[in-house]
């Protein structure tokens, strides 16, 4: 899950300067379950506007806008509302505005509604979880029990812990289980030590380069 906010709404409006017309798109996987782009925060961003002076034509909620075709399907649908705007505003991530953008027939201009703060797992209580995967592109959670060093430690040791660490807590922040720690108690409990003592080569990131230039297949 790709997690956002909303900008501000003064934000928001300076960027649509003296654009009147405005049509509003939003996201039906991540920034609905956000609460930062779903139908309700769609119908609260139109009466904001109205309210601001601008005249919303219409607004649809993707079920995921960063997928080309579900875009363009959307798009094909509100074609007239969309063809009255003089611009769209995205309530998505920033995923969901490029596509948005590169799938549009008309050129028109596309605005960010929502800030993109980082990937995460929703646990059981409906707590985002961000500490738990860079996207580094060279996974090494099958030596980690499932724990990211990279993420989760402050200094993504590969080779850990570090000398700070103390009962159990991060040097960086005391509040916080060290996770070189964790991974140790999980090897230790399967009966996996041993694996504590492999030293892990200098990650290669060439695998997280950006942007790149070939897609992945």
């Amino acid at each position: 899950m790709i997690v956002t906010k909303q900008k501000k709404i003064e934000d928001i409006l300076s960027n649509l300067k003296d654009e009147k017309n405005i049509f509003l798109i939003g996201c039906g996987e991540c920034s609905t379950t956000c609460k930062t782009g779903g139908e309700k925060e769609l119908i609260e961003m139109k009466e904001k506007l109205i309210a601001s002076g601008k005249n919303v034509t219409g607004f649809v909620v993707p079920k995921a806008p960063c997928v080309a075709s579900q875009v363009m399907s959307s798009l094909a649908k509100n074609r007239k509302s969309l063809e009255s705007s003089d611009s769209i505003l995205v309530m998505a991530c920033g995923l969901g505005i490029q596509s948005v953008k590169e799938n549009l027939r008309d050129k028109k201009e596309v605005h960010t509604g929502c800030d993109t703060l980082f990937i995460s797992t929703l646990d059981k209580t409906g707590n985002f979880l961000f500490e738990r995967c860079s996207a580094c592109g060279d996974c090494v959670l099958d030596l980690t029990t499932c724990i990211c060093p990279v993420t989760r430690c402050p200094k993504s040791l590969l080779n850990g812990p570090c000398g700070g660490s103390s009962h159990g807590k991060c040097e960086v922040d005391r509040d916080k289980d060290c996770a070189w720690i964790l991974i140790y108690n999980e090897l230790k409990e399967k009966g996996k030590l041993d694996n504590m003592k492999k030293i892990q080569k200098a990650k290669d990131y060439s695998n997280s380069i950006k942007p790149r230039l070939k897609a992945i297949t």
